[in-house]
C-alpha cells in the first residue's frame, strides 16, 4: 500500500488559490483513474477535478466553501500496486452490488479475475425494493452519491447520468432542477442546509454591494408590442438559414439607438474617483440564469451588431455561461444590462444595478389585454393587444427621474413603431 497526494495544480495564470465549490467524493470512497473529485472556483472559471491515479479517498482538503492555496493536498489517496480482485469495490447497480464487466479502473494496478473464477459478492442491506430491477439499466454511483439520493428519496433508476453510466451529484441536482414538483418517496422530505458559496456567495455579494452602495429608484413604463410581434413573425418567416428572432434582439436593438441619445445611462460610476464615464459603445450584459446562478455575458459593441448578430451572439454566450466555459472577457466589461425572464417575466420588476454600471431594464412578460387604439375615423375602438412592461432601475447618485423618463420613452417609441427600428 502507498499514500498518493494529490496536490492542487496551477490551474490558470496569476492563480493562486481556489475556492472548493462541491466535493465529488468523500473519505472511504474509491475513486478510478480520472474520475472527477471535486469543483474548484477561481476568479475566472470553475474547474473540475479528476484524480490521476485510483485508490481509496484518506483525506480531503477542507469543507466546501473553504479556499486552499496552490500546491497544497486536494486529496491524499490509498493506493495499491497489486491486489487481489476481491478488494476491488462492488459498483453499485439498482441497489444491487456487482463486479464491472470491465475489470478494475484503469491505472490502479488491480489484477483482474481469472475468467474460470466466480466471485460472489452480496447485495448490500439496504438494497432495492421488492421487484426485479431492470436489467437494461446498469447505473453506477458513489456510495456518496448513493446516500444523498437516498436522503432526497429519489430513485437512481429515474436520474439520467450525464456520461459513461455514472449518476454524479451534478446529475442529482439536474434531476431535481428538472423535474417540476418532485417529491420522493415518503410523507415529506428532509430538510436542506445548502451552503451559500462558489458563484451563488459571489452572487450575493455582489448585489448586497449594489443595494448597500446605490441608491435605486425604478421607473415602470407599459408598451404596446403588437406591431413589434408581427414584424418578428415575418422576420422569421423568411426561410433562410439566419437564426430565429426572439423578442429579446429587437429590445436590445432599441436600447442601443435610445442609449446613443441618452448617455446618462451607458455608464459607470467610479466611487473611488467621484467620476462617471459615459461610454460611446454599448456593452450589453445580458443576465443569464445558469444552474449555479445568474452569471450576465456580455455583448460587445452592440450598437453595431444587426438583429441576427445579436441573435446568434445572444445564443452563443448563453451557452458558454451554461456551460462554464465562458472567458474573464466575456463575462466583464458591461456599461449597461437588460435582464429578461421571458415568458416566465412578470407584470413589473425593481431589477438590482449591476454595479458598477448606472442602470438595468428588464422586461416583463408580453401579456394580452384590451385596450383603446385609434378607430381611423378620429375615434377610438376596443381591441385585444399585446402589451410588456418595462421595469428601469438607476443610480439616484447620477442619473435623475427625468433621465430615465427620457430614456423610456425613446425606448418604447422604437418598440411601438418598428419600422423607424428595422429602418436603422
Amino acid at each position: 500500500m502507498a499514500r498518493y497526494s494529490f496536490n492542487l495544480p496551477d490551474i490558470g495564470e496569476g492563480i493562486a488559490e481556489a475556492e472548493i465549490v462541491r466535493w465529488h467524493v468523500a473519505v472511504g470512497d474509491w475513486v478510478a483513474e480520472d474520475m472527477p473529485i471535486a469543483d474548484l472556483m477561481t476568479d475566472k472559471a470553475t474547474v473540475e477535478m479528476e484524480t490521476p491515479v485510483a485508490g481509496r479517498v484518506l483525506e480531503i482538503a477542507g469543507k466546501e466553501g473553504e479556499v486552499i492555496a496552490i500546491g497544497s493536498a486536494l486529496v491524499v489517496l490509498e493506493t495499491e500496486e497489486t491486489a487481489a480482485a476481491q478488494d476491488v469495490p462492488p459498483a453499485i447497480v439498482d441497489g444491487q452490488a456487482e463486479v464491472l464487466e470491465e475489470g478494475p479502473p484503469v491505472g490502479s494496478g488491480l489484477s483482474a479475475p481469472d475468467e474460470s473464477t466466480s466471485i460472489a459478492i452480496p447485495a448490500p442491506v439496504e438494497a432495492a425494493e421488492p421487484g426485479p430491477p431492470d436489467p437494461a439499466v446498469r447505473m453506477l454511483a458513489s456510495p456518496a452519491v448513493r446516500q444523498r439520493a437516498r436522503a432526497l428519496g429519489i430513485d437512481l433508476v429515474q436520474v439520467r447520468p450525464a456520461a459513461d453510466n455514472r449518476i454524479r451529484h451534478a446529475d442529482l441536482d439536474a434531476f431535481l432542477s428538472y423535474t417540476p414538483g418532485y417529491v420522493g418517496k415518503g410523507a415529506a422530505q428532509p430538510d436542506e442546509v445548502v451552503p451559500v458559496i462558489g458563484l451563488r456567495r459571489r452572487i450575493a455579494e455582489a448585489m448586497s454591494a449594489s443595494k448597500r452602495h446605490i441608491p435605486h429608484f425604478t421607473l415602470v413604463e407599459e408598451c404596446d408590442v403588437t406591431v413589434l410581434e408581427e414584424a418578428r413573425v415575418q422576420l422569421n418567416g423568411g426561410g433562410d438559414d439566419r437564426p430565429r428572432l426572439t423578442l429579446l434582439p429587437l429590445l436590445i436593438a432599441a436600447t442601443c439607438r435610445a442609449l446613443a441619445e441618452h448617455r446618462a445611462l451607458n455608464a459607470r460610476y467610479d466611487e473611488d474617483a467621484g467620476a462617471v464615464t459615459r461610454h460611446g459603445a454599448v456593452h450589453m450584459g445580458v443576465a443569464t440564469a445558469t444552474a449555479n446562478g445568474l452569471i450576465v455575458p456580455v455583448i460587445r459593441d452592440a450598437q453595431g451588431r444587426n438583429l441576427w448578430q445579436l441573435a446568434d451572439e445572444i445564443s452563443r454566450l448563453a451557452t458558454a455561461a451554461r456551460d462554464g466555459s465562458a472567458s474573464r472577457q466575456e463575462l466583464s466589461g458591461s456599461t449597461f444590462t437588460i435582464s429578461s425572464l421571458g415568458p416566465l417575466g412578470g407584470v413589473a420588476a425593481t431589477p438590482v444595478i449591476n454595479r458598477p454600471e448606472v442602470a438595468i431594464l428588464a422586461p416583463g412578460r408580453i401579456v394580452e389585454r384590451p385596450a383603446f387604439v385609434p378607430d381611423g375615423l378620429g375615434g377610438e375602438r376596443v381591441a385585444k393587444r399585446k402589451l410588456m412592461s418595462l421595469s428601469l432601475s438607476c443610480d439616484h447618485r447620477v442619473v435623475d427621474g427625468q433621465d430615465a423618463a427620457l430614456f423610456m420613452q425613446a425606448v418604447r417609441a422604437l418598440l411601438e413603431a418598428p419600422a423607424r427600428l428595422l429602418a436603422g
